[in-house]
């Protein structure tokens, strides 16, 4: 079965929160067959940075990239979240 490649842009709540644990704590928070393939943090302006995650989510996810969002957005520290691209995978 494919699976769907999805950039995530993550903003935290606070220029002061560290986003390598804010990467760990959505990880944390995705179920199993959801997984974080690479990331990269993107400065945006006066010290505020956005982390963006590549996660591999099943294809046939039902409700597209909403279950996913929802879920970032449900974690301690994200204060926006925004999907830059998707993907199918072989």
């Amino acid at each position: 079965m494919a699976k769907v490649l999805v950039l995530l842009k993550v903003l935290p709540e606070d220029i002061n929160i560290d986003l390598e644990e804010l990467k760990e704590k959505i990880r944390k928070a995705l179920p199993e067959n959801y997984e974080i393939k690479g990331y990269d943090i993107e400065p945006i302006a006066f010290g505020l940075k956005a982390l963006r995650l590549y996660i591999l989510i099943p294809e046939y996810t039902e409700g597209g990239t909403d279950p996913l969002e929802k879920m970032v957005m449900n974690v301690e520290g994200v204060s926006q979240v925004e999907v830059e691209a998707v993907h199918r995978m072989p």
